[in-house]
């Protein structure tokens, strides 16, 4: 089935079209998420409502993209509101905490649980991620969709919705920002 036909059956609220497409996208919506959250749980629930934003927008589509490059961009959105909802409640528990009667800490750090991380390499996984996760949104982005989506810059700029020269300039700081946060780690 094509992306128009499987558009077309979408907009009509043909069920199986829907279907369809979470079995044609899952893995790479999946993916994506997982890359930016580092959590399966997490990343299962975002990729559902990558999913939702899906079929409630679908009207809206303009299909001026690729219709897998439009679920990337909206894979990366929710991914991105995901972090930034988590950061505000991070930061509330610290605040709560600091005025509780117990003082006991209210809210953990995610695990990193990335598939094909090894267990002698989770260490050395979760520094690296957290130093993409400091990176700012823009760069991060461009990064993961690289490096763990295998995505070109010329797609890379369709999902982001810049120009190529525009993401070979966030790809070189992102590198040269996190070479700088890591600097200490691996010169050990």
């Amino acid at each position: 089935m094509t992306d128009e036909q499987l558009l077309h059956d979408l907009l009509i609220g043909n069920e199986k079209a829907f279907r369809l497409l979470v079995d044609t996208y899952k893995n790479m919506v999946f993916n994506t998420v997982l890359g930016f959250i580092q959590n399966r749980d997490d990343a299962e629930d975002v990729t559902q409502n990558v999913f939702i934003r899906v079929f409630e927008t679908v009207s809206g589509f303009k299909q001026q993209s690729k219709l897998s490059t439009w679920i990337y961009r909206i894979s990366v959105n929710e991914s991105l509101d995901f972090i930034r909802s988590r950061n505000r409640k991070k930061r509330w528990a610290v605040i709560t905490s600091l005025f509780g009667s117990n003082n006991e800490l209210l809210h953990q750090a995610g695990h990193n649980d990335h598939p094909g991380i090894i267990t002698e390499n989770k260490e050395k996984a979760a520094i690296l991620f957290e130093a993409i996760n400091k990176l700012p949104d823009k760069q991060k982005t461009a990064f993961l969709l690289q490096k763990t989506q295998d995505c070109s810059q010329q797609k890379i700029a369709e999902i982001m919705q810049i120009n190529e020269g525009a993401v070979e300039s966030l790809l070189t700081r992102a590198k040269a920002n996190l070479k700088k946060s890591l600097i200490n780690y691996y010169t050990e």
